[in-house]
């Protein structure tokens, strides 16, 4: 068996070396055809001047005509390769003829990739044509290349006129041209349609190739339509909501008075304690509902004031201790100095609701840590805790609203499920993100970052003064 092996390998190293060597054997009998011809040529050219006593002058004249014949073909190839489809290259036999065979088969196979390709992009045209979104091939300077029927009809494009013309000097917008040089392109911008003021589009930038990009354009007109008419009808239905609330509110801490001690209310205590607590709940909620409506419909507009941010901070945690009625350890890190500019309320939102947060799903007993320090992007608000921690799974829904990780627990702890909703809408208004850490049985740390810009250095207490001794 081991001979046969070898005798195999010998084999295939014979017909690969064979196989290589194929072209330089193909290739040597051109040359020694071609040689031949030659040869006979100036033969019968000094054949032909011996009979006229002169032989090196007929083969000289053999040797011009190969060179005349050469001449020519060369002439007739280069013209053919200004003008393939109008002049048809000849046969003239010989090394010359295989060489024009061998282009004219590689013209026929050219031929079919171009129809392959054509029927591609055919196909492709037609595909992208139906699609309800706008498409355009942009190059690498951002010129257009080509885009589809519905890009036409969203961007007021034109075929010709707008082919090869950079796509910011056709959308003049200035949230566009930031959003385009900007080159960072994994979100969206949305802007007035060019064509109609009163549409929406949506825009995003996909890079592909080679410093190629797709833009791809969506008319969320209905859209954001829907999500007005879902955000008014929340405000409004919660604003009409809190004058009956607001009766009963009265009517139960009347209640409540009068089932103290030994009146006629006395048996009904418990009950009426727990309905104003539940009222109470559900003014909370009411109000958080009007909160965020404002945040996201834009209609609180942010004041431009000058914020003392550590002692907000000091207050918020005031408030956290009662909340907590001394069964959580408090730590702090504040960074003297660091105000904001921006908005009392939104800022107050964001430190009333992540410190809240942490005392009610933080078990007694356990400690809350509160930071505000400033980094190298900004300033940054965190308050970690040693709570019950949350899933992976679900900290990409915190901040949705009324998004619950334990429905009984927060519902037990008393909080309405809109508060990481209000936060992250409030830092938002300050151009600032929310970012969220936590593990099992750990805790949890969450962490509002503020912006460079929005940092104010507040000037140093005076210190006080000490009266005059006499």
């Amino acid at each position: 068996m081991a001979g046969a092996s070898d005798v195999q390998q010998t084999n295939d190293s014979a017909g690969t070396a064979s196989g290589g060597d194929a072209p330089l054997a193909s290739q040597a009998r051109l040359w020694q055809r071609e040689l031949l011809r030659l040869i006979l040529l100036l033969l019968l050219g000094g054949l032909a001047g011996w009979l006229f006593e002169h032989p090196a002058a007929g083969v000289a004249i053999a040797a011009l005509f190969v060179l005349l014949l050469q001449a020519r073909n060369l002439i007739r190839l280069r013209l053919w390769l200004q003008m393939p489809k109008r002049l048809e290259l000849p046969e003239p036999g010989g090394l010359w003829g295989e060489v024009f065979d061998g282009l004219i088969e590689l013209q026929r196979k050219n031929r079919k990739k171009k129809k392959k390709l054509a029927a591609m992009l055919s196909e492709f045209q037609a595909s992208t044509a139906a699609l309800p979104d706008g498409a355009v091939v942009l190059g690498e300077r951002g010129e257009i290349a080509w885009f589809n029927s519905a890009a036409q009809r969203l961007l007021g494009l034109r075929v010709p006129q707008d082919i090869g013309i950079r796509v910011p000097n056709l959308i003049r917008h200035p949230d566009f041209a930031q959003y385009f040089d900007g080159g960072e392109f994994d979100r969206e911008a949305e802007l007035p349609s060019p064509i109609n003021p009163a549409k929406t589009l949506s825009l995003r930038v996909v890079p592909y190739g080679r410093n190629q990009r797709l833009l791809i354009v969506r008319d969320v007109s209905e859209r954001l339509m829907l999500d007005a008419a879902r955000r008014d009808f929340v405000a409004n239905a919660s604003h009409e909501l809190r004058t009956p609330l607001t009766v009963l509110r009265g009517y139960l801490d009347l209640m409540e008075m009068e089932s103290q001690g030994n009146g006629v209310l006395a048996p009904w205590h418990a009950p009426v304690v727990e309905m104003r607590s539940q009222a109470m709940r559900m003014e909370n909620l009411i109000n958080d509902m009007l909160k965020l409506a404002r945040l996201e419909s834009g209609r609180a507009q942010m004041r431009e004031e000058r914020l003392d941010a550590p002692a907000m901070i000091q207050r918020a945690v005031e408030d956290a201790r009662a909340l907590s009625r001394g069964q959580h350890r408090f730590e702090l890190a504040v960074e003297p100095g660091l105000g904001l500019s921006g908005g009392e309320t939104q800022l107050q939102s964001i430190f009333v609701n992540l410190i809240s947060n942490a005392v009610r799903y933080t078990p007694p007993g356990g400690a809350i840590r509160v930071r505000w320090q400033q980094t190298a992007e900004g300033v940054r608000f965190s308050v970690a805790d040693t709570g019950i921690g949350i899933a992976q799974k679900d900290i990409p829904r915190l901040t949705e609203r009324f998004y619950r990780v334990d429905v009984g627990r927060s519902q037990a702890s008393g909080g309405t499920g809109l508060g990481l909703s209000i936060v992250k809408h409030a830092l938002e208004a300050f151009d600032g993100r929310l970012e969220i850490e936590s593990e099992i049985g750990v805790g949890s740390t969450f962490t509002g970052v503020f912006p460079p810009h929005r940092l104010l250095r507040l000037p140093a207490p005076e210190p006080a003064e000490t009266p005059l001794r006499r």
